[in-house]
């Protein structure tokens, strides 16, 4: 049967759980290819096995992805802080690798026309949310606060289209994900409150498979260095030996700079790391001290 196949060939291995659509399952892909973890996926199917180690990759809905890692069916996952939180597993997992993108912020929403400004003013109210763990929480300490029974705020769940449900009367504020905020604008809602800033983290539980200690600690660097390239580039240049001192306090690298003697003894080459968003400043900096032949050159992995 080719799904006591499938479970032959998952024995042993290492799972790894992916997203398996929305917004963080491109940047995933990415990230997997970076950190040169071989793979096809069927179209049929949302576990296929890497070819290059040991490992299986599961794709899930992200929300599942901490209850999974966190419960040992699975080593390692991506998924946001926000689905950590909800899913109210911030004791079963580490966050091993925060990943930098899939930022967002989970808010409270109100209609602009409502005139209401404080959280306060929802005491009582009906919240509409597909974060019920965090809302049910978070309003629970406002009703307190307010002076009324907790759980006087009724937390209504809604699966899909939340910032729908001030205008359809569902409820007088809504807490939900807010990336741009231009979803949120278009169906006149404003911000009071921001309950927690996200952004997508590798997890890994806190009771691993002992036989997969070294190459969950193997794919935890080469995420780490995929993301650690994204961020810099090798910035290499020429200075006179005279200005080594300002060159290097320019570019002082993550430990230190590398300093290579020339042919010509009164100059030195340079090597070292320099954040990406910040190279051009960089090399107007260097520029201007005297350095010649600046080149940045991009990396597609490192170890740092």
């Amino acid at each position: 049967m080719p799904g006591d196949f499938l479970t032959e060939s998952l024995q042993g291995r290492l799972l790894f759980a992916i997203p398996k659509k929305g917004r963080l399952y491109e940047k995933c892909l990415e990230l997997l290819a970076g950190a040169d973890i071989q793979f096809t996926r069927s179209h049929r199917l949302d576990v296929c096995l890497v070819r290059n180690h040991n490992m299986a990759l599961v794709f899930l809905p992200a929300a599942d992805i901490p209850r999974f890692v966190g419960e040992g069916n699975v080593d390692l996952g991506i998924t946001g802080q926000d689905m950590v939180a909800e899913a109210d597993m911030t004791s079963l997992v580490s966050e091993a690798v925060p990943l930098g993108f899939g930022k967002c912020k989970l808010q409270v929403q109100v209609p602009e026309s409502s005139g209401v400004t404080t959280v306060k003013e929802l005491a009582g109210k009906k919240i509409a949310t597909s974060f019920e763990v965090l809302a049910g929480r978070y309003f629970g300490r406002v009703d307190e606060e307010a002076g009324i029974q907790k759980g006087s705020t009724k937390i209504e769940y809604v699966g899909g289209s939340v910032e729908a449900a001030c205008a359809l009367g569902l409820a007088d504020g809504i807490v939900d994900l807010v990336e741009s905020g231009e979803t949120m604008r278009a169906a006149g809602l404003v911000a009071i409150e921001t309950l927690l800033t996200s952004q997508a983290v590798l997890i890994r539980s806190n009771t691993p498979n002992p036989a997969n200690v070294d190459l969950i600690k193997l794919v935890t660097s080469r995420i780490e260095g995929v993301i650690a390239a994204g961020k810099y580039v090798l910035c290499n240049y020429n200075i006179p030996r005279a200005r080594v001192h300002d060159a290097t306090h320019i570019t002082p690298g993550r430990r230190a700079a590398t300093v290579s003697p020339l042919d010509d003894p009164e100059w030195v080459a340079v090597s070292s790391m320099v954040l990406k968003a910040d190279v051009a400043n960089t090399m107007d900096r260097l520029q201007a001290i005297g350095a010649s032949d600046i080149l940045n050159i991009g990396l597609s992995n490192c170890r740092v």
